[in-house]
């Protein structure tokens, strides 16, 4: 789907048009095309239970006196209410409203919403990223369709005051875009087709925009001793592999190192020995969530050309229950030098990031690490699907991360790292046990196991498993991956870390 700017224009004949409408009151735009229409507009909202509530849309048909085939009214919310957030939302609502009818083409009139700062290349800029975000489809397998169900909608132009402002507003975000829709592709791919080996070759074409890519094989993890991540893998026939990625954008920056992102790429899980119920686990596909995030985040920063230095790791493995595969009660040697009691074969995910953390900050020496993973269940008790899990041994990156999650509406809620959890993981015949006593806690203990690997480095742990794949569609968010993490990180990185 392609996105203009244009300066404010009469409609083409048979376009959809779409206003933002804020609590029923129409525009200078709106208002204009409401008058040429003979009021049609007025009585549409009044004939109905249209409010101009956020994300509320009405659909006038072929309203007499102007020349388009349908004019889509899509609501703002209150007035106080109104900010980036709340236009993206309304982009998206737009779009999901005109694919379900299928025009070919559409045109939004940009109206400032009065009360507030933001400029009309601005409010553009904003509903634009929103309709882009919106219209992700994955349909590559699809070989036949239902003509009703394709969607027809090419070309959306936003008519504003100064569109090359609003171009120039738009570019970074599509980028970012660009990022969060590589992540959705990657975490709804199947696993027959995206495994390890796979995987790291898709982080390739990353080079392109100027990302060191380093691709390390078993050979290369076997003689840096990363006892924990192979020792997962070991049980399938998919060889693993660990992703470095980066990215030099600041290159003159007094303080050269890097901001590192970690991420967790399990492309199935099994649960191994320990293996999972039957019942859902075709959802495993996206135990890659944490490293699909990483690799969109880059390509993210890469594209809008960031100004900052940062690192991407991604430790890929299949979880499977083969004849070789880890049993409970074997002991593995990290990295670290570290041993760990493997006790239950479906807390994984820690494993593989326990010798990527450790990677990270031993040989990369960066300024924080922040790490993503699809690692517990006890997250989605504790937060549902709404939240993230935070965890960090550092305040102030918490309440960065806390903040800039706030703006871009993927939000995050801090939870507790204690003592009495990491002694809970203390092991009789090892260094520590990957998993606690009982079914207490379950995400903290997950999370107390990972610090033990991060060396004192300021580290946040994001549990991401609640957050990583919707059943529901939202405003700027369709059913299936959600990329949730792209926008978050890129938002965190341009807030607090950019020259």
């Amino acid at each position: 789907m392609k996105f203009g700017f244009a300066e404010p224009t009469t409609p083409t004949a048979g376009a959809a048009v779409v206003l933002a409408v804020q609590e029923r009151c129409l525009g200078p735009a709106a208002a204009a095309l409401d008058q040429a229409a003979g009021g049609a507009l007025t009585r549409a909202m009044e004939a109905s239970r249209f409010t101009g509530k956020r994300e509320e849309t009405l659909t006038v048909m072929a309203p007499q006196g102007v020349s388009v085939g349908r004019i889509l009214l899509v609501g703002l919310g209150k007035a106080e209410k109104i900010d980036a957030l709340a236009l993206q939302a309304a982009g998206g609502a737009a779009v999901a409203a005109l694919v379900k009818a299928g025009p070919t083409e559409a045109t939004i009139l940009v109206d400032t919403p009065p009360g507030t700062a933001l400029t009309p290349s601005l409010v553009a800029a904003e509903l634009a990223l929103g309709a882009r975000l919106r219209s992700y489809r994955f349909d590559k397998y699809r070989t036949t369709e239902k003509e009703d169900r394709k969607p027809s909608l090419i070309a959306v132009q936003l008519c504003c005051a100064d569109p090359d402002a609003a171009r120039h507003h738009f570019a970074a975000g599509d980028r970012i875009a660009d990022g969060v829709f590589l992540t959705r592709d990657l975490v709804s791919e199947p696993a027959n087709l995206l495994y390890p080996a796979v995987l790291a070759e898709r982080c390739l074409p990353l080079a392109e925009h100027g990302v060191e890519v380093d691709i390390l094989d078993r050979e290369r993890l076997t003689r840096l001793g990363m006892g924990a991540l192979l020792g997962v893998a070991q049980g399938s026939i998919r060889e693993p592999r660990l992703v470095v990625l980066k990215y030099s954008g600041a290159p003159d920056a007094t303080d050269q190192r890097p901001l590192a992102f970690v991420g967790k790429g399990v492309t199935f899980d099994t649960g191994g020995i320990s293996i999972k119920p039957a019942a859902g686990m075709e959802d495993m596909k996206w135990d890659m969530g944490g490293a699909g995030v990483v690799i969109g985040l880059i390509k993210a920063l890469a594209g809008r050309k960031a100004k900052v230095n940062v690192v991407g790791v991604v430790g890929l493995v299949e979880n499977m229950p083969g004849g070789n595969a880890q049993r409970p009660g074997d002991i593995v040697t990290s990295l670290s030098g570290q041993t760990i009691e493997v006790l239950n074969t479906d807390a994984e995910g820690r494993l593989v990031l326990a010798d990527c953390l450790w990677y990270t900050q031993d040989t990369l020496k960066p300024r924080l690490m922040v790490d993503l993973a699809t690692l517990t269940g006890a997250v989605i008790v504790a937060l549902g699907h709404r939240h993230a899990g935070l965890f960090a041994n550092d305040d102030e990156l918490a309440r960065q991360l806390t903040e800039a999650g706030t703006k871009v509406g993927e939000t995050l809620w801090r939870l507790p790292l204690d003592d009495a959890y990491d002694k809970d993981i203390e092991s009789e015949v090892a260094d520590m046990k990957n998993i606690g006593s009982g079914r207490d806690a379950g995400s903290s203990i997950g999370a107390q196991f990972l610090q033990r690997f991060v060396n004192k480095v300021p580290w946040a742990h994001l549990d991401i498993a609640g957050v990583t794949w919707s059943k529901k569609e939202a405003a700027t968010v369709p059913k299936g991956g959600t990329g949730f993490g792209v926008r978050l990180l890129d938002r965190f990185v341009a807030d607090y870390f950019e020259a």
